[in-house]
């Protein structure tokens, strides 16, 4: 399995110069959708421009459940094009209404730009529920990797400005901390920073796109794990990969949130490499984590 891994994993190469190459090749392959889903574009105001969103709903599933979605990247890559096939696989597989949020990526806009895009969608969903139909309590948040730390940091920053809180979130391998460098605390990092698909120097490198100075890596909107507290936060479940330079501080940021009394599901994905997410659903592990979200949805939905 080890080796199988490591055959699947890509050169590591320096991000910090071909991100405008990456874009493309992601937006290619991801941006073909089956005949079978329906697709809705839309725009939320941020300050002094829209932020586009996209909704996907497979038909078969119920509209009065959201699930908004911010989408992975390492903040420099990815947008609501080349996440299509996921957002629709994910409509599908959970019956909720898909908000895709088509942030501003870094480094043309810097920390904290895509997070306040993120915020100002999150903001409108959650207080006007003539937008979409939806009560607040039916919006879910939900990233992956990069996206992942968005809804974390959205969810931290929702609390604190006391304006609005989402109800559940959803992080799928995120990032929560700010080293990835040797020196950093977690056994992840260095057990599988070098051969399996996202590398430590790789998340070394989107971070420096990312971040706007050196003062946003003690930034808990930056790196949640730095919050001083971690109560008042939504209904939670993380789901981690096995062999993920993420996957403890994955699981320490999860372990935070329930030693603060939240309610916490915790899950690690065995055999699984960061973004399998992005697998075709024949993987027993896409078909596991779809398990899992529907799950942790359906006990807490129901008591709405």
């Amino acid at each position: 399995m080890r080796a199988a891994l490591k055959a699947l994993s890509y050169p590591d190469i320096d991000i910090r110069k071909s991100y405008p190459l990456k874009r493309q090749i992601d937006t290619a392959v991801g941006k073909k959708i089956g005949a079978a889903y329906e697709t809705w574009d839309h725009t939320v105001q941020c300050g002094d421009h829209e932020v586009p969103v996209r909704l996907f709903a497979s038909g078969n599933g119920a509209d009065d459940r959201i699930l908004l979605f911010f989408h992975g990247g390492g903040w420099v890559t990815g947008n609501i094009d080349s996440y299509n096939k996921i957002c629709c696989q994910m409509a599908e597989a959970t019956g909720h209404l898909v908000v895709s949020v088509d942030y501003r990526l870094a480094p043309e806009h810097r920390f904290p730009q895509g997070l306040e895009d993120c915020y100002a969608v999150a903001r409108e969903v959650c207080l006007d529920a003539s937008l979409f139909g939806v009560s607040a309590r039916r919006i879910t948040l939900i990233g992956d990797s990069a996206g992942g730390n968005l809804a974390a940091a959205v969810s931290l920053m929702a609390r604190d400005r006391g304006e609005f809180l989402p109800a559940r979130q959803i992080l799928i391998y995120p990032a929560t901390w700010n080293d990835h460098t040797p020196a950093s605390p977690f056994r992840s990092v260095t057990e599988n920073g070098t051969d399996y698909l996202l590398t430590s120097r790789r998340i070394c490198d989107y971070m420096e796109l990312y971040r706007g100075s050196a003062a946003d890596l003690q930034n808990p909107y930056f790196a949640p794990l730095l919050a001083e507290d971690f109560t008042g936060l939504p209904e939670t479940l993380v789901v981690t990969a096995q062999y993920d330079p993420l996957r403890d501080e994955g699981e320490e940021y999860a372990a935070r949130l329930a030693e603060a009394g939240g309610d916490v599901v915790c899950r690690r994905m065995p055999d699984a490499l960061h973004g399998f997410l992005a697998l075709p659903p024949q993987f027993a592990q896409v078909g596991r984590i779809y398990e899992w979200i529907n799950a942790f949805l359906r006990e807490r939905e129901e008591r709405i």
